[in-house]
């Protein structure tokens, strides 16, 4: 009960940030933020299935983490109209990035490589937790595998416009369902 508790504590924590912060300085920052905003919702599941082993909670942070990650990726130019930035602002230096080139939604080389960047880095942590998968019983085991997949897919789609969610924000259509559903019984 209190480790439910303390997550319901991050998940409100992360929402009440969500409203006043809207830069984040390094990686490290942004996951602190996924592991208030995404992973309690993971963690809560595990723990009504009883299946909160640390190894799967681990696994289940890896997943919610990645596919807030996603999310961030996919809705760049819609996070801006909101005067947000997930991008770390260390990477975008990194990058050689301003938040001008943002607002005008200019893709450029380095922005196509500041997005591999976080696409693979996405990608490693989804994969890190993709033994979770087996360890949940039926349906639930299931809609993990699918919602791993959707997410990967997503990465694929920003990868092939090259990262240009300005003109192209991805979205699955009917034939990326089948895809997924085939790694999905792969897996």
């Amino acid at each position: 009960m209190a480790a439910a508790a303390a997550t319901a504590a991050d998940l409100l924590d992360a929402f009440a940030q969500d409203v006043v912060k809207k830069r984040y300085c390094d990686y490290p920052e942004l996951l602190d933020y996924c592991r208030r905003s995404a992973n309690p919702v993971g963690r809560l599941l595990l723990h009504l299935v009883g299946r909160s082993s640390a190894s799967n909670l681990h696994c289940s942070d890896c997943i919610c983490s990645a596919l807030q990650l996603v999310n961030f990726w996919q809705d760049i130019a819609i996070d801006w109209r909101k005067q947000r930035i997930y991008l770390p602002q260390a990477e975008l230096e990194r990058f050689g990035i301003d938040e001008a080139q943002v607002a005008a939604g200019r893709w450029t080389a380095d922005w196509a490589a500041l997005l591999d960047f976080q696409i693979d880095r996405t990608q490693r942590l989804m994969n890190e937790g993709t033994a979770l998968v087996h360890q949940l019983p039926g349906r639930m085991g299931w809609e993990i595998r699918l919602t791993v997949q959707g997410g990967l897919r997503i990465l694929e789609r920003i990868r092939r416009v090259r990262g240009d969610v300005f003109q192209h924000r991805p979205r699955l259509a009917g034939g990326d369902w089948l895809r997924i559903g085939g790694r999905a019984l792969c897996m």
